[in-house]
C-alpha cells in the first residue's frame, strides 16, 4: 500500500521578555558567558522562582489568537532530568495544567496537495530553558547565559501531511509571533525552535488513512532554519519510507539529530515518555489564576495577519499573490496602507484594480525593503503621476532613484530633470524622422516584411528621448512613417 507522512511538530518560542522566565536577569544577546546569571538562575539551594508575569500575558495573548482555552487556573511542574546545561537537575515546566489547550491555526499552501489546511494545537505551555552547551577539541563548555530564558513550547496535533505544508505553517506561526509582539522568532538566534515528530501510515487506492492507530514517531531535532525543517523531513520520509518497504512494519520510537553539513538526520536516543521525567507539581511557586489577566489581555489584541490579508483584498483591491508580500512584514504594511490613504484622498474613493495592482508592482519589485527612505505621501503622488501617463515607466525608476538619495518629492525631481512624459506629437515626429533617416538599412528590411524591427525603432526613440517619449504615441507616429 502507498505510504502517507504524519507530521506533528514542537515549536519553542522564545519570549520577547526583559528578564528571565523566573528570576530579574537580563535577556539580552552577549558574547561573554555567564554574566546574565544569578543563584535563581544557576539553580542554587533556597532560592525561590517568581514567575514573569510579562511572559504569562504573552503565552495567554497567543492562546487566544489561536482560539485555544485559556486555563482559569494553571501550575508548574518540574521535569527532571540531568544534564549538564540544567544546574537544578529539573526543568520548571508545566504538564496537567498547561496555560494553553486546544486552538487552531489555519494555513494556505499554494499549489499544495492541499491548499488550505487547519492545523490544530494540543496544547502551548510555558517553561525556562536550558543553558547552551559548545564542545571543542574534546572539551565541552557551559554558557548559562541562556538558562532561564521565558519558553512557550507549542505542541500541535500530526495534522501535517507534507515537509512543505510543515515549512509554510511554521512561517505564518512567525508571523503570527511577530504580530502579537510575543517574540522576534528568529531560527538562527534560536528564537524559534522546532522539533518534528513523523511516521508513515497505510493508505488505500482512495488515499485514505487504513486504521486507527498512530504509527511509532521520529523525533526529529537541531532544526534551525524553514528549509532545514523541510530538508529534514523529506529526508526522513524517505528513510523510514525504504525501512518499511525492507521490513514491511513501522520502526520504533526514536530521537534523531539533523546534522546540516551532512543532509541527513542521524540516531540520538530511544525517546523517552513523560514517565521517564518523573512530573511533580513545583512546590516553591503557586497555581496561577488566569481569569482576570485572560479578560483584560482580550481587549488589546491587534489585527491578524489572516484578516489582514483579507481587507487588504477587500478594502484596497490587492491580488492574492501580492498581498501576502504587502502584509508579512509589519513595517510594509503599514507603509502600504499610508499609501493607499493617500491615493484614496487623491481620488476621492477606494483605491482599487488596476491602481492597487500598479502600486504593488512597485513595492514588490522595485521599491523593495527602502521604503523607510521614502514618505507614504510622496510615493503615492509618483504612482499617481504613473497612473495619470505623466511619466514613463522608464522615467519613474529614475525619480524613485532620486527621492531615495535626496527626500525630494517625485514632481520636484521630475520637473528638476525634464522627466515628464513626452507626447507632444510634433517634437516626437521630429525625433521619429530622425531615428528613421540615422537606420535606412533597417527602414527597408522593416518594409520588405522583417516588421519585428518595431520594437528596434521604438527602442531607439526611448533612447533619444531618454525613456521619457510616450510609447503609443510615438509607436502610431512610427507606423504612420514606415507605411507610406
Amino acid at each position: 500500500m502507498p505510504l502517507i507522512p504524519i507530521i506533528g511538530l514542537e515549536i519553542h518560542i522564545q519570549l520577547k521578555t526583559n528578564s528571565k522566565m523566573f528570576c530579574g536577569c537580563p535577556v539580552n544577546e552577549t558574547e561573554t558567558p555567564n554574566t546574565n546569571v544569578c543563584p535563581v538562575c544557576l539553580g542554587h539551594p533556597g532560592v525561590l522562582p517568581v514567575p514573569n508575569e510579562q511572559a504569562v500575558r504573552f503565552a495567554v495573548l497567543l492562546g487566544q489568537a489561536i482560539e485555544g482555552t485559556v486555563a482559569e487556573n494553571s501550575k508548574f511542574d518540574r521535569k527532571n532530568y540531568f544534564y549538564p546545561d540544567l544546574p537544578k537537575g529539573y526543568q520548571i515546566s508545566q504538564f496537567d495544567m498547561p496555560v494553553i489547550s486546544g486552538g487552531h491555526l489555519d494555513v494556505s499552501v499554494p499549489g499544495g496537495a492541499r491548499d488550505r489546511i487547519r492545523v490544530r494545537f494540543v496544547r502551548a505551555h510555558l517553561e525556562e530553558d536550558a543553558a547552551k552547551n559548545t564542545h571543542v577539541d574534546g572539551f565541552s563548555f557551559v554558557d548559562f547565559n541562556r538558562g532561564g530564558t521565558p519558553l512557550l513550547e507549542c505542541v500541535t496535533e500530526p495534522d501535517l501531511r507534507s515537509a512543505e505544508e510543515a515549512k509554510i505553517f511554521l512561517q505564518e506561526l512567525r508571523l503570527l509571533i511577530r504580530t502579537l509582539g510575543v517574540s522576534e522568532g528568529d531560527m538562527e538566534r534560536g528564537q524559534l525552535r522546532c522539533d518534528a515528530n513523523i511516521s508513515l501510515r497505510e493508505v488505500d487506492e482512495k488515499g485514505a488513512i487504513v486504521g486507527l492507530m498512530l504509527n511509532p514517531k521520529t523525533e526529529v531535532k537541531n532544526i534551525n532554519s524553514f528549509r532545514n525543517v523541510e530538508r529534514a523531513l523529506l529526508y526522513e520520509i524517505q528513510r523510514q519510507t525504504k525501512l518499511w518497504e525492507e521490513s514491511g512494519a513501522p520502526q520504533a520510537t526514536t530521537t534523531r539529530g539533523w546534522d546540516d553539513i551532512k543532509q541527513r538526520t542521524v540516531l540520538q536516543r530511544i525517546k523517552e515518555d513523560s514517565a521517564d521525567y518523573r512530573y511533580f507539581p513545583e512546590p516553591d511557586i503557586p497555581p496561577l489564576s488566569l481569569v482576570e489577566i485572560s479578560r483584560k489581555i482580550l481587549q488589546l489584541m491587534p489585527e491578524l495577519p489572516e484578516a489582514k490579508r483579507f481587507r487588504f483584498q477587500e478594502e484596497y483591491g490587492f491580488g492574492n499573490a501580492d498581498v501576502r508580500h504587502l502584509t508579512d512584514d509589519a513595517t510594509m504594511a503599514v507603509f502600504t496602507e499610508q499609501v493607499m490613504s493617500e491615493l484614496s484622498e487623491w481620488t476621492g474613493e477606494e483605491v482599487h484594480g488596476k491602481m492597487a495592482k500598479l502600486v504593488a508592482s512597485w513595492l514588490i519589485n522595485k521599491l523593495g525593503g527602502l521604503h523607510e527612505k521614502i514618505s507614504a505621501e510622496n510615493f503615492a503622488e509618483l504612482m499617481k503621476l504613473l497612473a495619470e501617463n505623466k511619466v514613463t515607466g522608464r522615467s519613474a525608476l529614475t525619480i524613485l532613484e532620486e527621492m531615495k538619495a535626496s527626500g525630494k518629492d517625485p514632481s520636484q525631481v521630475m520637473e528638476d530633470a525634464g522627466l515628464g512624459r513626452m507626447d507632444n506629437e510634433t517634437v516626437l515626429a521630429e525625433i521619429v524622422d530622425r531615428v528613421l533617416e540615422a537606420n535606412p538599412t533597417e527602414v527597408e528590411r522593416y518594409k520588405n516584411g522583417e516588421k519585428k524591427l518595431a520594437k528596434f525603432f521604438i527602442g531607439m526613440i526611448i533612447r533619444e528621448t531618454e525613456g521619457n517619449a510616450d510609447p503609443e504615441t510615438a509607436s502610431r507616429i512610427l507606423h504612420d512613417r514606415l507605411s507610406k
